[in-house]
């Protein structure tokens, strides 16, 4: 009887499971064969406020994905691209429903080089006549900088403003490593090369102090400039309000001028109707960003027969083909090359937002965009970052346009690899190798570091810097001396590479692809933006998947405890020698 149970009990089972994977199945087909198509077209109606709340994750490129499982289970993340919402304000400034902008922020995901873009471009609609306000229950800095540039700024009556200027903060883990006997080899060249200073100490170096300060100080100068241009408030009084905290709470912010008044919600309703000119008892509408987007304002209408193509390179740079997420060769080339042979294309953009990666990767990427120019002029637009081996791939472009607080530069190099021998002699492994030659044997992460191992790989590393150096001597017509002098793995701001040579012009990725545009003389002109990212079927199993486990682990650990694992997940994804930057530094 016993057996009789198990075996049915089996036999019911193994039904259960494949009835559960023909539902799968049945869902994952239903996806594939529809597009996916909004049922309504979102609809812009008449006294529309364009409201921006820019809460998703904001990419530089952010195209439609057609990962259908990922969409059907609700696991594709959630993001915004930075050209579709300039886009988006441009159109808005014609748009005869749309009254003027009301910013509502809380958080925002996105750089502070992205910010300002999309600061500068509101500044544009500004002279429209239209209005921009703004709106929010709490002020995190990054919003109250974007916010300021409104005529106009309220909070809630017990909200709170945070502005208190920026800060970094590194994790160092060398007492983690001799505690368990797990660490990471280190061989590195440049002095400021600080992505590995974190498993070589504890504490942060005079050099890698010396250089957080002044990119920091740097970034905070341009938002204090702006926010000094927006509110009109001395620059020195903008550091006395940051450093005694003179904005926290609603009364000391209005007090300061850092804001304009506190209202609830629904009195700040009342302000937009009487700024779009509209009677009380009148109706107000409301349109969101990504409706607005969705509705086909996300792009501009242009029947221009020339085109000025715009590449993105997001994400670290990566030996492969390279997807939204990261830079690979396969994917660069593939664009460059579609690009240079279109013949309505008459110039490239090469927008960059990367902190670096895999040296071989870039330096073909840096290849195919040295065979590119001798074609059609290639431009750079520096995002976010554009450092280390995000510098690498620019450096040999016609132009170099960097927002004022782009991190770029870290022109250094280092290599790294795990090491368990001690974690394997407390826990009773031993490892016995056999070889065929004196050096058969590369390295074994159950044996300590050999010095010949190390002179080896160092060798390799000093190529690699020497390589680098020259190409950036070449690319900006510098001596080879001038360059490794400011090189060494510095990180400078957009604002202090132009200083040292490294940028053209400071500037957003419009005034990269006017400039562009200029080289080639054509006023009218459209934009192809590329890469095309296409997954294959194989793929769309892996994201959601990725995601689901994202998930568990950020209910289990916590959020900063998934950073620090995410941090330490990333080193294993790095095969060869980096040109990376300090990764690990998170500015707040």
């Amino acid at each position: 009887m016993t057996f009789l149970r198990e075996l049915l009990a089996a036999i019911l089972g193994v039904f259960i499971s494949f009835m559960i994977m023909f539902f799968v199945f049945v869902a994952i087909g239903s996806a594939l064969s529809s597009n996916f198509v909004d049922d309504e077209k979102v609809l812009v109606k008449k006294n529309s406020v364009l409201v921006l709340k820019l809460e998703d994750v904001i990419k530089d490129y952010a195209p439609k994905n057609d990962d259908h499982l990922a969409n059907l289970l609700g696991l594709e993340e959630n993001k915004m691209g930075l050209d579709n919402i300039l886009n988006a304000i441009d159109n808005a400034k014609y748009d005869d429903h749309i009254l003027g902008i009301s910013i509502e922020s809380l958080i925002i995901q996105g750089g502070v080089g992205q910010i300002q873009e999309i600061r500068d471009k509101l500044f544009e609609f500004k002279e429209s006549g239209k209005f921009i306000t703004a709106y929010a229950d709490v002020f995190e800095q990054k919003n109250l900088y974007l916010s300021t540039v409104a005529d106009s700024v309220y909070v809630n009556p017990v909200g709170m403003i945070d502005f208190r200027g920026l800060s970094g903060e590194v994790l160092f883990f060398k007492d983690f490593q001799e505690k368990y006997g797990l660490k990471m080899e280190v061989i590195r060249h440049g002095k400021y090369k600080s992505a590995v200073e974190p498993f070589l100490a504890n504490e942060m170096s005079e050099a890698n102090r010396e250089q957080t300060e002044a990119f920091l100080n740097s970034i905070w100068s341009e938002m204090v400039e702006d926010i000094k241009e927006s509110r009109n408030i001395e620059s020195s009084e903008i550091n006395h309000i940051a450093d005694e905290l003179m904005a926290r709470t609603p009364d000391l912010a209005i007090e300061n001028n850092m804001i304009t008044g506190k209202l609830y919600k629904d009195e700040y309703v009342k302000v937009l109707k009487k700024l779009g000119g509209l009677e009380e008892e009148s109706k107000l509408y409301s349109v969101s960003l990504k409706n607005y987007i969705n509705s086909g304002k996300g792009r501009i209408i242009n029947s221009a027969s020339d085109k000025i193509a715009v590449i993105y390179a997001q994400g670290d740079i990566m030996y492969g083909k390279g997807d939204e997420n990261y830079i690979g060769p396969e994917l660069i080339i593939e664009s460059l090359k579609k690009a240079r042979k279109a013949k309505d294309i008459k110039a490239i953009v090469l927008r960059v937002n990367s902190p670096g990666g895999s040296a071989l990767a870039s330096d073909i990427i840096w290849r195919e965009v040295e065979i590119t120019k001798k074609d059609k002029p290639v431009v750079v637009s520096m995002g976010n970052l554009a450092a280390s081996g995000g510098y690498y791939i620019s450096c040999n472009a016609d132009k170099i346009v960097a927002d004022p607080t782009t991190i770029t530069g870290s022109i250094g190099v280092f290599g790294m690899v795990p090491n368990i021998s001690e974690f394997a002699d407390r826990i009773g492994i031993n490892a016995e190798q056999v070889g065929t030659n004196k050096r058969s044997l590369d390295y074994s992460l159950f044996e300590p570091m050999t010095d010949d191992f190390y002179a080896v790989t160092k060798e390799g590393i000093e190529s690699v810097y020497t390589t680098f150096v020259t190409k950036v001597a070449e690319g900006r017509n510098m001596t080879f001396e001038e360059v490794d002098k400011i090189a060494q793995g510095r990180v400078w701001t957009g604002k202090q590479a132009l200083e040292n040579g490294l940028v053209d012009e400071l500037g957003g990725l419009e005034d990269a692809i006017k400039l562009a545009a200029s080289m080639v003389e054509i006023d009218e002109y459209r934009i192809r933006s590329y890469p095309d990212y296409k997954r294959e079927f194989k793929d769309m199993f892996s994201g959601p998947f990725a995601s689901i486990k994202q998930q568990v682990l950020l209910h289990e650990i916590g959020e900063d405890n998934l950073k620090i694992y995410k941090q330490l997940q990333q080193f294993g994804d790095w095969k060869g020698i980096q040109t990376r930057m300090p990764f690990l530094l998170e500015i707040k």
